[in-house]
């Protein structure tokens, strides 16, 4: 008896785990066999979330992380262990809160410090601990704005030269943009230069979301999460602190009429090449806009990462994080 007990346990240990998967690739362009290969499948690596977003890879601790808005919690994935508690609290560090999504939103990874988008704070903010050894203790990087404070900033990144852009809509207060807390008259793109002056490029967006930098350095792309304007804006950076020459990178308002979700975190890789939430899934473009391609999703997705090595995309979709291997 004992050694059949022995070969099944050794068999458990042999077998390998089913993977589950969603979702479809849809190629819309030969451009995208270069990104994504022909049998690429959307494997589900975690699950039980109630609203996960902002994943950033962290490649001197081998792992992912990811933020739970609601839960008010980062959660670290790894191969070898899967997905557990990394840091609560993360974006609301008071008592009591009357919003529905307090938590922390977009991640960065910079400088060796994780760098945190607070809903519940109010502000980007540089966890004061180290990455292997994580505590809800946070350093301001930007909390206000004309001596008014922000509403919720919900995605950030920074350029080559070490400054900060992030965006600034009100999903964090409990009325939005109808809340009485709100105190900036308008939903922003911001940057923080060098030496921490913040600086308003951008305040006609209705609801800014997800914002990348190019890897030229000279423009920035943003995506709005507005229902009636579901589009991407491409803005050129200035020697001034501003912005110029804005335009429509892509437009996808109409596709609302046929799939779900909207503009929403978006990231680029070293060739130009933009992976971004929207309807339906993860919209896959060239520098230009042009679709190359969709990661078709049953679930509303609301941002992805890529791995340092580019072969890997991992994609955060509402109560999942998920992951398709791609071409390099």
């Amino acid at each position: 008896m004992r050694n059949l007990i022995l070969a099944a346990l050794l068999l458990a240990a042999c077998t390998p785990k089913e993977t589950k998967t969603i979702g479809s690739i849809e190629r819309l362009d030969p451009a995208l066999d270069a990104l994504v290969d022909a049998d690429a499948s959307i494997e589900i690596v975690a699950e039980g979330y109630e609203w996960s977003e902002g994943p950033v890879w962290i490649e001197k601790e081998n792992m992912l992380l990811f933020s739970d808005v609601p839960r008010n919690t980062v959660y670290k994935w790894t191969e070898s262990e899967g997905a557990e508690v990394y840091l609560t609290p993360s974006g609301f560090t008071g008592t009591t809160t009357t919003s529905n999504e307090p938590g922390s939103n977009g991640l960065i990874y910079y400088n060796d410090s994780l760098i945190l988008c607070q809903h519940g704070d109010r502000r980007v903010a540089r966890m004061n601990a180290a990455l292997s050894n994580p505590k809800p203790e946070f350093i301001s990087i930007a909390a206000a704005h004309n001596e008014k404070r922000f509403s919720s900033p919900n995605d950030a990144v920074y350029n080559s030269l070490g400054e900060l852009f992030f965006t600034d809509p009100s999903y964090g207060l409990a009325k939005h943009d109808a809340d009485p807390e709100k105190e900036q008259p308008h939903n922003g793109v911001y940057k923080v230069n060098t030496s921490g002056v913040v600086s308003l490029l951008v305040d006609s967006l209705t609801k800014p979301n997800g914002i990348i930098v190019m890897p030229d350095q000279k423009k920035i792309i943003v995506a709005n999460s507005d229902p009636k304007k579901a589009t991407w804006y491409e803005f050129e950076l200035t020697d001034t602190d501003s912005v110029a020459n804005a335009r429509i990178f892509y437009d996808a308002t109409e596709n609302l009429a046929t799939d779900r979700g909207l503009p929403d975190g978006l990231k680029v890789d070293r060739n130009g090449n933009i992976y971004a939430t929207g309807p339906g899934g993860v919209w896959i473009f060239d520098s230009t806009g042009k679709v190359l391609g969709k990661i078709r999703l049953t679930e509303l997705a609301a941002n992805c990462a890529l791995s340092p090595d580019e072969k890997t995309l991992y994609i955060t979709a509402d109560m999942y994080l998920v992951r398709v291997k791609l071409r390099k």
